[in-house]
Parts: C-alpha cells; sequence; structure tokens
C-alpha cells in the first residue's frame, strides 16, 4: 500500500506511551485515531491502518496495554484470547480514553488545526470511540461491535458529533437485545447511524478471524468511507 509506517511516542496524562503512525502517499490529511482490540496493535490492527492511510487519511494507533507492557500483540488461538481477556480486565477504561484524548491531541498537532479528526474502534476499542465521541474529542467517531456501549447510554444525550455504529446479528459478544437497547436510544438522532449485519457475528472485520464475514465486512468498510467523507471537510 502507498502509506510510509513508524511507531511515534505520545506523552499521555501518565506518562509517554507510543503509537503506530500510519501516512498516506501525500503524507497529509484529515486524521483517524485508530482503536484496537483486546487483541493490542497487532498485524491487523496495523494493516487497518495502512489501509485506510491508503485511501487518503493520516491515520494513528495508540498502544493501550502500555500500562502492562509496551507493544503487547495478540493472535487469535485459545491462549491469546486468555490473555487477552486478562489485559482487557486489568486495563482501566477511563485512563484508556485519557490516552486516546492524548493521541487526539498529537495527531491535530501533525496534520494542522484546519484538519479533522475522527475516531475508529473496534471491539473494547468501539467502546472507546463511543465515549470519545460523548466527550466531544473527536469530530465524528466509528465504532465496530463496541462491548459495553449499552452500559453507558447514560452518555448517549452528550453525543453531538456524528457517530457510526456497526454490529453483527450473529454477535455472540453481545445481546441482540443489548444493540436493540443502543437503537432505541439513538433511533430519532439524525447525527447516529446503526447498521446491523444479519449474518455477521463478532469481529466481522478481521480477516484473522474464525469470524470474519467478507460480505459485512465490505458493507461497513464501505459505509464508514461514506461516513468519513461526509464528515471531513475542514474545519472553519
Amino acid at each position: 500500500m502507498d502509506s510510509n509506517t513508524q511507531w511515534i511516542d505520545v506523552q499521555g496524562e501518565d506518562g509517554t506511551f507510543q503509537a503506530y503512525l500510519a501516512l498516506p502517499r501525500g503524507g497529509s490529511g484529515p486524521g483517524i485515531v485508530l482503536i484496537q482490540e483486546i487483541f493490542g496493535v497487532n498485524a491487523h490492527i496495523r494493516s487497518v491502518a495502512e489501509q485506510y492511510a491508503a485511501d487518503g487519511y493520516v491515520v494513528l494507533a495508540p498502544d493501550l496495554f502500555w500500562r502492562q507492557g509496551a507493544h503487547i500483540e495478540l493472535g487469535y488461538d485459545d491462549a491469546d484470547w486468555q490473555k487477552a481477556a486478562q489485559l482487557k480486565q486489568k486495563t482501566d477504561t477511563g485512563k484508556a480514553v485519557a490516552d486516546v484524548a492524548a493521541t487526539v491531541q498529537v495527531l491535530r498537532e501533525r496534520i494542522g488545526a484546519d484538519q479533522k479528526v475522527m475516531s475508529i474502534g473496534y471491539c473494547f476499542g468501539g467502546l472507546l470511540s463511543y465515549l470519545t465521541a460523548a466527550n466531544g474529542t473527536v469530530d465524528a467517531a466509528v465504532a465496530y461491535y463496541g462491548g459495553g456501549i449499552q452500559n453507558q447510554l447514560d452518555r448517549a444525550d452528550a453525543v453531538t458529533i456524528p457517530l457510526l455504529l456497526h454490529f453483527g446479528g450473529k454477535d455472540q459478544h453481545i445481546p441482540q437485545d443489548a444493540v436493540k437497547s443502543i437503537a432505541e436510544k439513538f433511533g430519532d438522532r439524525d447525527n447516529v447511524e446503526l447498521h446491523i449485519y444479519p449474518d455477521a457475528e463478532h469481529g466481522f472485520n478481521c480477516s484473522h478471524r474464525s469470524t470474519y464475514h467478507q460480505r459485512a465486512a465490505a458493507e461497513a468498510r464501505g459505509h464508514t468511507l461514506l461516513f468519513l467523507s461526509e464528515n471531513q471537510e475542514a474545519r472553519q
């Protein structure tokens, strides 16, 4: 892909951590903070960052497990699933949201004040993208199968920026009743768009996982690219 990549430092509230930077061919453009699953900034997340960089975005993916070890990256076998669950359990959600905010600030400084920054998160990162939207830290946000959003609907009224939500109709980790409650909460909101992919399971966007669903991933990516395009016009 036509992108340049490197790890860069981000100064957070609790210390310095790193984030994976992927630059488009031209070196500049709107920004995306890409928020990891519970498996770290692994090969899949880095490939997604590079994919969006190839689409013209400056992408920065923070290493949110840095307090437990730098550059932790896991696969998807049973042993790594157990490690990932332990990492997630030990991660303070509030501190992770603060790390995302620090990453947004670094990205804004890199691309310039006139460019917008949007967030895209997956699984745990989907929840963080939603909370980042509620905090007004970014200009638009996307959440793929964000586990736990249903438990944070008291923040829904704070979401005033454009928000795009993706869920799988056969997700074994996010109950359909939870998706229904989210859909009902945002049902009459012009700034919120929600898509359910009937045959898709949790993690349907990840081609490295057995739950990868090519059609759902393609449809969701199409919706996401259109959403980003509609919301990336330069700030005034």
